[in-house]
């Protein structure tokens, strides 16, 4: 991106985590399904995949564990895209 010279913001939230406040803006009314990492141990542990938390219970567990909100987040306006899918990301930037 920054070779392209896109304009961005960026935000290690590994190191910076989101308070719930953010979460929830950023989730908005969007599924939570598009935003839960399904490589971290607790989206296997607790079986997210055939029982797919609420979107609260969901923000509780991404505040105690960053990793299970799936990485990146690209947010353009209105639109989100999470993962690295190189020709989604284009079409979005």
């Amino acid at each position: 991106m920054q070779a392209k010279k896109v304009d961005f913001e960026e935000r290690e939230y590994g190191k910076t985590p989101f308070t719930e406040k953010e979460l929830r803006e950023i989730i908005g009314d969007s599924p939570i399904e598009l935003f839960l990492s399904t490589r971290t141990a607790l989206y296997k542990e607790k079986n997210m995949k055939q029982k797919p938390p609420s979107k609260d219970e969901a923000i509780k567990l991404m505040l105690k564990d960053a990793n299970l909100l799936k990485r990146p987040v690209f947010i353009k306006g209105k639109k989100k895209l999470t993962g690295f899918k190189e020709a989604e990301v284009k079409e979005l930037l």
